[in-house]
Parts: C-alpha cells; sequence; structure tokens
C-alpha cells in the first residue's frame, strides 16, 4: 500500500513505485504496462478531480490476476455528457477509464461518504 498527497508530482512517483513492485514480483511485460497505466490513470483522476487531500494505492496478486485499488477521499463528479464530439475523442486527457477497462478484466467504482474507491483487476 502506498499513500501519497494528492497532488500533481505524486503520479510519476507512484508510477516509479508500480513499475518496482512489478520487477519485484517478476510480473509479466504486459502486467507491468497494465499497472503503470491503470495507476497513472486512477491516481491522475484523483488528483484532478475529487478535491481530495490523499490518496492510497493498494496492490493485490496471485496466481491469476492482479487487483489495482485507488482510494480518495474526496468527492466522485460525474460528467455532465459522455465524449462523443469528434474534438472530444482528440482531447489530451479525458479518457483515463476507458484505458484502464482497456486493460482490466473488472472495473468497480464505490462512491460513498469517505470518498471513491476504484478497483481494477488485470488477468495475469
Amino acid at each position: 500500500m502506498a499513500a501519497l498527497p494528492a497532488c500533481p508530482r505524486a503520479v510519476p512517483r507512484l508510477r516509479r513505485l508500480m513499475a518496482a513492485i512489478a520487477l519485484s514480483r517478476r510480473l509479466p511485460a504486459a502486467a507491468q504496462e497494465a499497472l503503470a497505466v491503470i495507476v497513472s490513470e486512477l491516481a491522475t483522476n484523483a488528483v484532478l478531480h475529487s478535491g481530495s487531500p490523499d490518496l492510497t494505492v493498494t496492490i493485490e496478486a496471485d496466481r491469476h490476476s492482479l487487483t489495482v485499488e485507488v482510494r480518495d477521499h474526496g468527492r466522485w463528479r460525474n460528467r455532465s455528457a459522455p465524449r462523443c464530439e469528434a474534438t472530444d475523442m482528440d482531447a489530451e486527457f479525458g479518457r483515463g477509464l476507458a484505458l484502464v477497462d482497456a486493460y482490466a478484466v473488472h472495473r468497480s467504482v464505490r462512491c460513498d461518504a469517505d470518498g471513491t474507491l476504484v478497483r481494477a483487476v488485470v488477468s495475469l
């Protein structure tokens, strides 16, 4: 588990930490890439959109899957409309959950009074 202030410099720190964890656990290259992308995207969402002072990343792995959880103590804010304009598709941001979904076999979001917990599961 890693707990950091929810600020922009937390994202590259988490990426480096995830790379070290992936290497120490000898995860396959595809799982290493998935872990880096998922943690980067979910942490970025927490930093940019939650208003949380901190975020926590937890990783669990077994022989078959890798589960990543990112928790913040802010408030989930849904988009007012889905991204469907051509200009939206060319944006340099705003596709974080779609990227997570591309790597994960399952993703869930739980919002409550304590904040948001996003869980993504990657097959190994």
